[in-house]
């Protein structure tokens, strides 16, 4: 079951990171004025695909994984690889459906939340994982959100979550996380994208 948890956590802990295409440093240099000028546009970000690391921290255990998540408007899969061993997890959601395949079976419930109850006896705000991971405070909660000296996100506090937004690379005229921490108590995790590839619709 701790195999089973750990994995599950990485899973959705980065989930709806959202988008592949080489990035292994940030091309250019941020200025002040970039993110609102990208507020349209990053709102609209539905379709991309993304490859990165995540690292997980709790009391009793520290891993590591890879990931690979391709999210469309109406579906999504993310592929993990590497922690304990274990070979390769699988998360997919579709129209209100969501499984997770790992060694040890199948699982299936009606949201990503209710998988983790059924599963683990608690649950994460996996929903919410959408917008921090582009950087946007989650809809229909309250949060404060700090800001850099340029404007860009800086600390995001949200459904007793803390995320750190430590680096950004440009990938499609956007700026987008590159590094972030994600933390809640004490279970930590480090996220790390080292591909993003937005499909931005400018029609």
């Amino acid at each position: 079951m701790t195999t089973l948890r750990l994995t599950i956590a990485l899973l959705l802990l980065t989930l709806l990171v959202g988008c592949a295409g080489r990035a292994p440093a940030p091309d250019g240099k941020r200025a002040a004025g970039q993110w609102e000028a990208q507020a349209e546009r990053l709102e609209a970000l539905d379709t991309c695909v993304l490859a990165g690391k995540a690292g997980l921290r709790t009391p009793d255990d520290t891993t590591s994984a890879n990931l690979d998540w391709s999210q469309h408007p109406h579906y999504y899969r993310l592929l993990i690889s590497g922690p304990f061993g274990s070979g390769r997890s699988t998360l997919e959601g579709r129209e209100g459906r969501f499984s997770l395949t790992t060694a040890e079976g199948r699982f299936e419930a009606a949201t990503p939340e209710a998988l983790m109850e059924q599963q683990l006896g608690w649950s994460l705000p996996v929903s919410a994982l959408s917008d921090w991971i582009r950087g946007l405070p989650a809809a229909d909660s309250d949060y404060t959100l700090a800001h850099d000296d340029l404007g860009f996100p800086l600390r995001l506090e949200q459904d007793g979550w803390r995320i750190d937004y430590r680096d950004w690379v440009l990938a499609e005229g956007l700026w987008l996380p590159r590094r972030m921490i994600m933390a809640i108590d004490d279970f930590r995790v480090t996220l790390v994208v080292t591909e993003w590839r937005p499909v931005i619709d400018d029609a």
